[in-house]
């Protein structure tokens, strides 16, 4: 009888887990028997995490409505902000006037990027931001990077050299994929000395294709390491650089959401080789 009870009682918890599973659980019984009672609170249980659930989806959609007001809004004030900036100058007279007027067009610039990069978090984070990953070449993917972050080289007189397999490919969104793989150039280029050389390599894996980025930079100490690629996070040989601190912490994020991952190799005053490790399949 004890076996039989056993038996049924199992049997009964399996029903109950797989219905709640396919969210069709519905309590069989109202008697005063452990299995009835295990059944009702199993049924608020299941309740009270359907509320959470929907309370959780309801605010990451105002989320979703609150960033997407934020960056309409931010983008016409500073763009406004912007053009009375560059009128300025032009029309300032040579004595003092244009150099104020250059300062805040300098920090209008600065203020741009600050809301721009707060609002790609804010995309990232709240699920706003859609990766579209598909098979395609990574010298594309490179091409596309490096075109955009030559004129900081070029101010430095740093070469970037490319050398990348003809026919390698992977699968990533190539819009998001080149604002991570800008994000390592561009930090390679800001912490790396004038005149010297940044190498862009590609290389093929058995299930990844890595695109690295070495530079000759200032290095990265080795107890920074684990904490490079936090949010806001700025090494203290930096803090008079320009920047925030997500670049890492972007590029990270949207390679995760393609399954990818980054690596990073430095040794501090060596120079420092990220590793944009894409999936190709």
């Amino acid at each position: 009888m004890f076996e039989w009870r056993a038996s049924r009682t199992m049997k009964r918890l399996d029903e109950m887990l797989e219905a709640a599973i396919n969210g069709t659980f519905e309590e069989s019984s109202y008697d005063e028997t452990e299995l009835s009672r295990l059944e009702s609170r199993w049924k608020q249980y299941l309740t009270i995490s359907e509320k959470s659930l929907g309370q959780a989806k309801r605010e990451r959609e105002n989320m979703k409505k609150l960033v997407s007001d934020i960056s309409h809004q931010t983008k016409t004030s500073l763009s406004n902000i912007l053009l009375y900036a560059e009128l300025m100058e032009d029309q300032a007279e040579p004595e003092g006037g244009k150099e104020l007027a250059r300062q805040i067009l300098t920090q209008a610039r600065k203020l741009e990027f600050l809301m721009q990069a707060l609002v790609k978090m804010s995309r990232l984070e709240t699920d706003v931001l859609e990766v579209v990953p598909r098979r395609q070449s990574i010298r594309l993917l490179a091409k596309r990077a490096v075109e955009e972050i030559m004129p900081k080289a070029s101010d430095k007189q740093i070469t970037i050299v490319c050398r990348l397999p003809e026919h390698a490919e992977a699968v990533y969104d190539l819009k998001w994929t080149s604002e991570a793989l800008g994000n390592i150039l561009d930090n390679a280029v800001k912490y790396s000395p004038a005149g010297s050389q940044i190498d862009v390599e590609g290389k093929e894996f058995e299930l990844y294709a890595c695109i690295t980025v070495q530079d000759r930079g200032i290095g990265i100490r080795e107890s920074e390491k684990a904490q490079i690629f936090g949010r806001f996070y700025r090494s203290a040989q930096v803090q008079q650089e320009d920047g925030i601190g997500i670049g890492l912490y972007l590029a990270r994020e949207i390679l995760q959401k393609e399954n990818g991952y980054i690596k990073v190799h430095s040794r501090e005053g060596e120079g420092s080789s990220f590793g944009l490790y894409l999936p190709k399949s």
